[in-house]
């Protein structure tokens, strides 16, 4: 019999957590406990916002539902593992679809880990290669942890940066936000030193460390740390504008091509055009307006045009024309 009620209430809830339903004597079984004593303590996991659901009948059955609120959960060994390595994966290769929530769980979890399923999931994780997409550059994911635990703690950052030329500087920042693109991580934040705000992939970051010293937080200039990364790379991108006309009328054509493309506007003789902006090497932007199936005429710029010239040839040789 377990006469601890805190032991007890989250033996509880760790078998509740099983999806199925349960008995109350079964529960009272397991417990060592009176089904009276199951009843006060289910009472108790209700009042701490776990929605318990009790069934009617001889028995009586319970089992947690789903809520308006994420309460917390229990996690065996091998659950807590299967998580740290799934989010460590994620994290480690910036998959789109993993953001900063996602570092932030593996962050919490990572710091409540025991030491023997530490190692069990470095084990793991050393002895697995992932087969991945894109040319984003891998991470530890020790870099994101503690990068995103500073931020969450409102802590100063140090660390060692290496510059697009290969230059070496040392870093004392006040950390915003952790920025996803899907192939890269960017830390968002202010550097003490130069006395601005900046962005730094988090690929050329290395040994960082939480100082401990806590800051209160500035105001972002664009008040968006996503905006103020894509107005960033936006300046250190020399970018180019294009024309390109498509066969069809804009309505048909814009049911096609991708949105960040462009609008298409409808021209004389069965054509519309789309003119933008682009940063992208002319070669992405050429294989991208291939890949969109509609027949196309590049007009602007020469460079976009022989580009695709040249990938038409290549193209051409390659189906043995």
């Amino acid at each position: 019999m377990t006469t601890d009620t805190p032991a007890r209430l989250l033996q509880l809830l760790s078998l509740l957590q099983t999806p199925r339903e349960w008995p109350g004597g079964e529960l009272a079984d397991r417990l060592g406990v009176s089904r009276r004593t199951v009843r006060r303590d289910i009472d108790r996991l209700r009042e701490l916002g776990y929605p318990v659901e009790a069934s009617k009948g001889a028995d009586g059955g319970y089992r947690l539902v789903a809520g308006k609120a994420m309460p917390p959960l229990l996690l065996d060994d091998d659950e807590a593992v299967a998580i740290a390595v799934g989010l460590r994966a994620g994290a480690g290769h910036a998959v789109a679809g993993v953001d900063e929530a996602s570092v932030r769980a593996l962050a919490k979890l990572e710091q409540v880990l025991p030491a023997r399923l530490r190692h069990r999931v470095t084990t793991l994780q050393a002895a697995t290669t992932p087969l991945t997409s894109g040319d984003g550059a891998s991470i530890a994911p020790e870099t994101l942890t503690v990068m995103a635990s500073a931020v969450a703690g409102r802590e100063r950052l140090r660390f060692a940066y290496r510059a697009a030329d290969g230059s070496e500087t040392r870093r004392q920042t006040e950390p915003y936000r952790l920025v996803s693109t899907g192939l890269r991580w960017y830390l968002v934040a202010y550097d003490i030193d130069r006395d601005d705000w900046r962005t730094f992939r988090v690929d050329r970051v290395s040994e960082p460390f939480a100082t401990g010293a806590r800051f209160a937080p500035r105001e972002l200039p664009t008040g968006s740390a996503a905006e103020y990364l894509r107005r960033s790379i936006q300046r250190q991108q020399e970018t180019y504008g294009f024309t390109v006309a498509f066969a069809g009328t804009a309505e048909e054509a814009g049911a096609r091509l991708p949105g960040w493309l462009g609008t298409p506007v409808d021209e004389e003789g069965g054509w519309c055009v789309v003119r933008g902006e682009s940063g992208d090497p002319v070669e992405w932007l050429a294989v991208r307006l291939v890949m969109a199936g509609c027949e196309f005429v590049v007009r602007e710029p020469a460079e976009l045009v022989a580009c695709v010239r040249e990938l038409g040839g290549r193209l051409s040789r390659a189906g043995g024309a």
